[in-house]
């Protein structure tokens, strides 16, 4: 049966800003599929709410409340699938932003820290879980979330697209250094209807813009990325690494503009 290759059982995920949003989507995704997850983002209540949803679909949900803009605590989550669960096989690198900010405002500092927040921590996770993946399950996947920003150009995203830009390419490095025994792939979303969009959406004008310019004229869900991010996790993407999925709508340009000035 051709939907058998979604299924994931038995694996042990870790997956990073899984409070809410794309994280909390494919984490319940995971266990959907039959995975345990490791989650971690900062705010443990919401933790805790994503962990009682897997535990009703009947997986095991282990909540690590990190602030992971700390690259040892990324990597720690590695160490902490395995002393939970004996294991690891998947790896989901969610967690990451910068602010919108014009290109003459935006500092070296800004730049260095968006870096670092979306790409250099992800980077210590799969630094940390590639040894104990390849111990404890003889291979698996690491997914990494980008953006549609990180390849279209928009005024005021010098230091999210950039870093955006940056984790795909690394990802399409990574697979490179890690192939045959670890996948690694990337997904990079459009305008994705969580909390962090809210303040777009919830105003009637811009979401029209929003709609009008995407191609699919429509917002999309988190479930979207959470059924892409099980496609690359499972045995029914095992013959894609290095590759960048877009489920954006069909953007070729940006869906919404900040209004700057011409210099």
């Amino acid at each position: 049966m051709i939907l058998d290759r979604f299924r994931i059982d038995g694996q042990v995920a870790v997956v990073t800003g899984a409070g809410r949003g794309l994280g909390a989507a494919i984490a319940l995704a995971f266990a959907e599929a039959g995975a345990d997850v490791v989650i971690a983002a900062r705010t443990k209540d919401q933790l805790d709410e994503v962990a009682e949803r897997v535990e009703a679909l009947g997986r095991r949900a282990h909540v690590v409340p990190v602030d992971l803009r700390d690259p040892e605590a990324a990597a720690g989550l590695a160490v902490a699938a395995v002393e939970e669960f004996d294991r690891l096989d998947i790896v989901v690198n969610n967690v990451g932003g910068a602010m919108p900010s014009p290109l003459l405002d935006t500092t070296p500092a800004a730049l260095s820290e968006a870096f670092a927040f979306n790409v250099a921590n992800a980077h210590a996770l799969v630094r940390a879980a590639v040894p104990l993946i390849l111990e404890t399950a003889g291979g698996g996947s690491i997914v990494n979330i980008t953006s549609a920003m990180g390849r279209l150009p928009g005024r005021a995203f010098a230091a999210y697209g950039t870093a955006k830009a940056a984790l795909a390419h690394y990802t399409r490095l990574a697979a490179a250094d890690l192939s045959p025994r670890i996948r690694v792939n990337g997904i990079a979303p459009g305008a994705i209807l969580t909390s962090a969009l809210e303040v777009v959406a919830g105003n009637d004008a811009m979401r029209t813009e929003l709609e009008t310019k995407t191609p699919l004229h429509t917002i999309g869900e988190p479930e979207d990325i959470a059924a892409a991010a099980l496609y690359l996790v499972s045995p029914a993407g095992k013959y894609l690494t290095g590759k960048i999925l877009e489920p954006d709508g069909g953007l070729i340009v940006p869906n919404l503009a900040i209004p700057l000035p011409d210099l």
